[in-house]
């Protein structure tokens, strides 16, 4: 995936917010030409993190979710900053859910220092690299292996996740919708995230601040399901209050320094 540039991130992080943006009102915005508009608005459409549309951009699809590939590296420094403080409040031996998501593999990374843990993942990226670590048991839950970014779904890995309880399910999701509600784009990895959630003392969500107000289409509860929500930066009003409201714990990751 091609490295982004300061203005394309500032595009992406208008539409995301607006939901759409006119090629002229960006090219007013930037002081540029709107040719070189469009070569920016062609460059994130190839990447999946845009789609276009007559006079503008707007969001992808709410019924498909971006390439693997895009999502690695999108929002990389802050998913980044999220693993650290998550991790650091993340005790040895423990025993944990770990599920899918590229902010979820972060978490794994930032876990290399632990000692004694036990994790139970559907994430083979999450099971080959913590499998490495010195004083670490994995186990990998079977079904069905999606190509896209190898992650294991399907009716046998709901059944395995639900022969364990543990101390923390560590999970990430697609979407916060404004009041709280937690999306996701595949049914399957929904009824995984609710036998992790089911099965564990205590549940945290790892989400970087793109999620907010992202559509997805397939609902996997209101927020009230997790005990704290690890970010990047302050959530919008009326999330932070649904958040509030629920009792969530909010723990900030700045770009200054990690803080809670």
């Amino acid at each position: 995936m091609q490295e982004l540039n300061a203005r394309q991130k500032e595009i992406l992080e208008l539409v995301r917010k607006q939901g759409f943006v006119s090629i002229e009102a960006l090219a007013q915005r930037f002081d540029v030409t709107t040719q070189t508009i469009r070569r920016d608005i062609n460059a994130l459409c190839k990447q999946r993190l845009l789609r276009r549309y007559h006079g503008g951009a707007g969001l992808p699809s709410s019924v498909e979710n971006l390439a693997y590939t895009a999502r690695k590296v999108l929002n990389l420094e802050e998913k980044r900053r999220i693993a650290r403080l998550l991790a650091a409040q993340v005790p040895d031996q423990a025993s944990l859910f770990i599920t899918l998501g590229t902010t979820t593999e972060e978490i794994a990374r930032a876990l290399h220092g632990h000692r004694g843990l036990r994790v139970i993942t559907n994430n083979m990226h999450v099971a080959m690299l913590m499998s490495g670590y010195q004083d670490c048991e994995v186990i990998l839950a079977g079904g069905v292996v999606r190509s896209r970014d190898h992650g294991i779904t399907g009716e046998s890995t709901v059944d395995f996740f639900r022969q364990f309880r543990v101390d923390l399910a560590l999970i990430g999701i697609s979407g916060i919708d404004s009041d709280g509600t937690l999306l996701d784009f595949d049914f399957h990895e929904i009824n995984v995230l609710q036998a992790a959630i089911a099965n564990a003392r205590q549940t945290w969500l790892a989400a970087d601040h793109s999620k907010f107000g992202r559509h997805a289409l397939v609902r996997l509860g209101p927020v009230s399901m997790v005990d704290a929500l690890f970010t990047d930066v302050e959530p919008p009003p009326r999330l932070a209050a649904a958040l509030a409201e629920a009792g969530v714990q909010l723990h900030i990751a700045a770009a200054d320094q990690n803080r809670t």
